[in-house]
């Protein structure tokens, strides 16, 4: 039998997970108030949203936001690039998700703007954005670091990556 602290831990992890999976966004709040520590639970980091940049919360905003932060963290791509891989992938909804591909067989289904299965974007997010795939931000950084990597760049993606 576990012991106490390793039950808890287990409870308070499924907890977030529940949290999290259900989007209310209660899982980052219930993290400090499961035990965690001064030190654990001490500032957050900054996470870059299309109103910290001053841009409006719109397809536009996202995509100058995301390329703010991008030319912090030196990763290439353009506005136009950027924009005509959204429109293909998702039609400019950061909700979308492929529910019918050959991913969404294995279980790991394409979700948001740039429809970036789950490993990939947890293996290129960008520090500074959301750990949220679905946050629009988040998406097309992390797809653009991808992108970046794999291809030189997100302007010469003209199909499905």
């Amino acid at each position: 039998m576990p012991a106490n602290g390793q039950r808890r831990s287990s409870r308070t992890a499924r907890l977030v997970r529940t949290l999290a999976a259900t989007g209310t966004g209660a899982a980052v709040l219930a993290v400090p108030l499961l035990g965690a520590t001064t030190a654990s639970a001490a500032t957050p980091a900054t996470v870059h949203t299309a109103a910290s940049f001053g841009y409006p919360n719109n397809l536009d905003g996202w995509i100058r936001a995301s390329l703010a932060v991008m030319a912090q963290k030196g990763i290439p791509g353009s506005y136009n690039g950027i924009h005509r891989n959204v429109i293909r992938e998702s039609s400019g909804n950061p909700r979308a998700i492929n529910l019918w591909d050959s991913n969404a067989k294995k279980g790991i289904p394409s979700k948001g703007l740039l429809q970036v299965i789950d490993p990939t974007f947890r293996a290129y997010h960008v520090n500074g954005t959301s750990w949220d795939i679905y946050d629009p931000i988040a998406n097309i950084t992390a797809a653009c670091n991808y992108a970046a990597k794999r291809y030189g760049s997100i302007d010469n993606v003209h199909g499905a990556y």
